[in-house]
């Protein structure tokens, strides 16, 4: 059945612009961003398969081009147009970032670090530095690879928050195997960067570890 004959309240667009985003399904709003379905499916019954053959909306959303166009109804375009999407709601989080929003919302910092990192299949390590009124400066991976206290050089970080006159910085690196819980090295690497980012009166606030589902906030755990 064509969404065109659906009741006008389940149809996806006039849902969303009554009740707001945040009341439709994955699916439904993936229709949304389908527009259109293939012959025998409607853009809602495409989005439903779509969802059972990415195994959910995060692993086709982090799917690469061949994974993506692999699948009935999407190709280059919608890859295209997907990636647009995606990059414009990651800019959108720095731009609340950087206009000091992050003061009152510690929690917008944890969600951008969310964004950046946590489809990436090798682990990387990274930092946001800040100004002396905690808004954000800047956001930089520093590290790739397997992430311990031998392969996460001090003198590099303490190198990028002098080039950019920080005052203070978050930590955050993820864990490709999904498991958020902080190591040892974890420990570590933490207070080996704080010592040496403190001789250059610069405060660690946090330092996330991002997992699959969860995030761990070594601040919150005492571990800092």
């Amino acid at each position: 059945m064509s969404l065109k004959d659906w009741p006008e309240q389940e149809r996806p667009r006039e849902k969303l612009l009554k009740q707001g985003a945040g009341a439709l399904s994955d699916a439904e709003l993936l229709a949304i961003f389908l527009r259109t379905g293939i012959p025998g499916k409607n853009a809602v019954e495409l989005a439903r398969e779509l969802l059972i053959g990415f195994d959910g909306l995060r692993a086709l959303l982090e799917a690469d081009l061949k994974s993506f166009c692999s699948h009935n109804g999407l190709g280059p375009a919608k890859f295209v147009q997907l990636q647009a999407v995606l990059e414009m709601g990651k800019r959108h989080l720095m731009a609340r970032l950087e206009s000091g929003e992050a003061l009152t919302s510690p929690e917008l910092a944890e969600h951008y670090l969310i964004t950046q990192l946590r489809h990436e299949p090798h682990e990387v390590f990274a930092c946001l530095f800040m100004d002396n009124q905690h808004q954000v400066l800047a956001f930089e991976p520093l590290f790739r690879g397997t992430i311990d206290s031998a392969s996460v050089y001090p003198r590099e970080v303490v190198k990028r928050a002098l080039a950019h006159n920080a005052a203070a910085v978050i930590f955050a690196h993820n864990h490709p195997s999904g498991i958020a819980e902080p190591s040892q090295s974890d420990e570590r690497i933490t207070h080996k960067l704080t010592k040496a980012l403190d001789l250059i009166d610069v405060r660690v606030l946090d330092h996330f570890i991002i997992g699959n589902g969860d995030t761990v906030s070594l601040a919150q755990r005492g571990l800092m």
